[in-house]
């Protein structure tokens, strides 16, 4: 297993909500990461965060990995939510904050 997806794993395990985003959530660098994390701030979930501008390693190597072909990403108890557009849909159906609360 590759050093990176190694650290990926490590990242998934060791955050309980962690969200891979092109910028930081003070400055997201793209609309669909603006939206999610602005969805996860209003719902004031606790999380931790990847800049995958700031490492491309883990931009090349995360779609790969979790089989989601796009950023952002969401993960929730080493499980995979999704990207911005499920983020979205399930916080309109009032079910993301109950989705992360568990």
């Amino acid at each position: 297993m590759s050093e990176i997806i190694q650290t990926i794993e490590k990242q998934i395990k060791n955050n309980k909500t962690i969200i891979y985003i092109k910028g930081t959530p003070e400055n997201p660098m793209c609309g669909f990461s603006a939206q999610a994390i602005h969805i996860l701030n209003e719902l004031k979930i606790n999380y931790a965060y990847v800049d995958v501008l700031e490492n491309q390693d883990i931009r090349q190597n995360l779609p790969k990995y979790s089989k989601w072909p796009t950023f952002p990403q969401l993960f929730h108890k080493e499980k995979l939510i999704g990207g911005a557009d499920i983020i979205s849909e399930l916080h309109k159906n009032n079910k993301l904050l109950t989705t992360l609360s568990k």
